[in-house]
Formats: C-alpha cells, sequence, structure tokens
C-alpha cells in the first residue's frame, strides 16, 4: 500500500512535470515547424507531409526538454509546499529529508527511463525515417523542378515553366528551354504533359506541341510539331535509390557500439560515433541529477519571512553550468577516449555533491571549523 503522503507528493509533481513538458515542447516545437514551413510553400509539399516532417523530430524535443521540465516541475512544488507551510509541517511531524524525497526519486526514475528509450531508440529511428523523406523529397522531380506559374532555372542553360498541375498530376502549359548546348537552343512548348518513371530514366513526355531549334550560325528557326515526345530530366532528377550516408545521431545504438570498420563515415570521424554513443547512454542520468540539485537547495523547510528567489536562481545556475559542463565532456569524448569517463562522471559528481548537502555536509564542516577556532582561542 503506497503511503498517502508518497502519493500526493508524486500526483503534485507528476502533473507539474507533465504541464511543464507540453508547454514546454510545444513552445519548442512552433518554433522549429515555422522553420520547415518551406517543406510546404517551397517545396510543394502537402500539410500532412509538414507535419509528419516536424512530427518526426518531437522525440528529438523531448529528449532536450524533459529533463527540464521535471526541474521545473520539482522547483515548483517544493515551493508551493514551503509557501502553503506544508514543508514546514512535515519537518515539524518528523518527515526526514529522504521520506520527502522518495515520491520525486520515483519521478526521476521514470523521467530517466524515457529519456533512455528516446535516446537509444526512439530519436536515432525517427531521425532517419526524416533523413528518408527529407531526401525523397529532394528527388522528386515533379517538386523540384515543375514548380506550377513560375519560371524554374536548374542551372546550366535550362528553364522550365509550368502553368498548372491537375490533380491526377497532369501538367498543362509547359514551356521548356533548353540552353546546354552552346551551339543551338531549343525551345518547347506543349499543350499538356505528363512526368514518366522507369528503369530507362525519369521522362517529361509532351503531347500536342511544338519545338523551335535555333542554330548559334543561322537565322533559320525550324518549327518541329509533334503529337508525343519526350524530353529527358534524369540528369535533373536525384537518384532516389543511392544510398543514404546516416550521421552519428541518426544511426541505431547498435551501429555505434560495433561500427562497421569499413564505413567511409566512421573512418573519418570516429570520435564522432564514441562521443554520440556514451552522451546516449550518460542522458539518462540527468534526470535525477537534476532532481537531487533542486531537492539539495530547495527540500529544506524555511519560514515564509525568508525569500527562496535565491536559492531557485542558485539551483537554476547550478543545473545549467552541471549539463554544459557535460555538454563538454561530450565533445571531449569525441578527441579523445581518455576523456569518456568524464560523461558519467559529471552527472554522478552532482548527485554525491546534493547527497552531501542534503545529509548537512556544509553546516557540520562549519560547525566543525567553528569548534576549532573555539578551542584554539581557549587554548
Amino acid at each position: 500500500m503506497i503511503p498517502v503522503l508518497d502519493r500526493y507528493l508524486f500526483r503534485q509533481a507528476t502533473l507539474a512535470f507533465l504541464g511543464s513538458l507540453l508547454v514546454l515542447t510545444g513552445v519548442v516545437w512552433i518554433t522549429q515547424a515555422l522553420r520547415e514551413f518551406d517543406v510546404v510553400t517551397a517545396q510543394g509539399q502537402t500539410l500532412w507531409t509538414f507535419f509528419l516532417v516536424t512530427g518526426l523530430a518531437l522525440p528529438s524535443l523531448a529528449l532536450v526538454v524533459a529533463p527540464v521540465a521535471l526541474f521545473g516541475a520539482i522547483i515548483f512544488v517544493l515551493n508551493r509546499l514551503n509557501a502553503d507551510s506544508e514543508l514546514p509541517i512535515m519537518s515539524s511531524a518528523g518527515v526526514t529529508p529522504w521520506r520527502l524525497m522518495r515520491p520525486l526519486l520515483v519521478l526521476a526514475v521514470m523521467v530517466a527511463v524515457l529519456v533512455g528509450t528516446l535516446s537509444t531508440s526512439a530519436i536515432p529511428a525517427s531521425l532517419r525515417q526524416l533523413r528518408d523523406i527529407i531526401t525523397q523529397i529532394r528527388a522528386d522531380v515533379v517538386v523540384n523542378i515543375l514548380r506550377e506559374g513560375s519560371f524554374t532555372s536548374m542551372g546550366d542553360g535550362l528553364t522550365v515553366h509550368i502553368r498548372q498541375r491537375t490533380q491526377n498530376n497532369t501538367l498543362l502549359g509547359i514551356f521548356v528551354e533548353d540552353k546546354r548546348d552552346p551551339n543551338q537552343i531549343i525551345t518547347y512548348v506543349a499543350e499538356r504533359g505528363r512526368v514518366l518513371e522507369n528503369d530507362a530514366g525519369t521522362f517529361l513526355v509532351l503531347e500536342q506541341g511544338s519545338l523551335q531549334r535555333k542554330e548559334a550560325q543561322s537565322l533559320d528557326i525550324p518549327m518541329v510539331v509533334f503529337e508525343r515526345y519526350a524530353f529527358d530530366l534524369s540528369p535533373l532528377a536525384d537518384d532516389g535509390d543511392s544510398v543514404i550516408t546516416y550521421k552519428p545521431r541518426e544511426r541505431y545504438t547498435a551501429e555505434l557500439l560495433m561500427p562497421d570498420p569499413s564505413d567511409e563515415l566512421y573512418k573519418a570521424v570516429p570520435g564522432r560515433f564514441r562521443s554520440e554513443l556514451h552522451e546516449r547512454l550518460a542522458s539518462p542520468l540527468y534526470p535525477v541529477a537534476f532532481m537531487f540539485i533542486a531537492f539539495a537547495i530547495l527540500g529544506r523547510a524555511r519560514t515564509t519571512r525568508q525569500s527562496r528567489a535565491t536559492s531557485v536562481l542558485a539551483a537554476i545556475t547550478i543545473a545549467f553550468v552541471v549539463r554544459l559542463i557535460g555538454y563538454g565532456a561530450t565533445s571531449l569524448a569525441g578527441s579523445s577516449a581518455a576523456a569518456v569517463p568524464l560523461v558519467y562522471l559529471v552527472p554522478i559528481a552532482a548527485v554525491v555533491g546534493s547527497i552531501f548537502v542534503i545529509l548537512g555536509g556544509p553546516r557540520r564542516l562549519r560547525l566543525s571549523w567553528r569548534s576549532r577556532r573555539a578551542q584554539e582561542g581557549y587554548a
């Protein structure tokens, strides 16, 4: 049977955590979504593709936001308990700091499991799928070349214009000017056409049109009328079947644990594989470290006359510095394998230091120092 106090504290902290997680993730998602809005506007994709692309980034956002949301939730709960005089009453009733911290630690462990699952499994899978979708969009000739209502210069002297694209992907009002050959300019005009992809390549099949060929050394411009004409677009299209090189962050954890020695990217930057692996494995330690930091500074009862603003600011500063040092350790691990233990020592040291504070270590040191000074004075 779970004690009432544990259920009460766990419920308060969980609700605050979920609220913070939703708000922070929503804010960060909106900023990312605005950056990716060109997937709909410039790239001609549907709203479904837009939400799919931005939705696949949510696990990465949650990985960053979850420890921060937990940290903010614990600070909020401890502050509210003290402001409502619940924390002093619990302390007066004999509730020890460890007893008070137990439900918060359970929540921190649950968040750590969530963060570990995201970092080792969900994020690599989502980022890999995101890379596949972006590659497919970039390889889509109809989207990137045949843009409705605009003259699109494809470089090397080729300009394409499509007046309209129907729902069944029929193209109307097609204009193509080909200046790739310096000795002649070919202009294609057709009433309609379609893009055809087969084993031979990608073709723009023009129907009911004409072509004009102007030679560089001739004033004549002969015209040829055709019923059907296949214009080869293969040189302009990215090879969608080409091998995609995934970045270390997009690799599965098993691929980081046992990288392929023949992998060109691994041979070029083995340190990035090492730092990414240990960053994933160490990330679940930070929710627990943040919980201990918040509790060490704000877990003791104080009178309502004592301002806790300084303590809140100190907790935020310490958590920020710990995470910043953690990123620095990860960067060092990418440069040298000898720095790998630092990736884990940073959050562990934060936990040990917080436990020292919770046990009253600083106060005992101050009393011991005063006692020695007093003894020296009497002597």
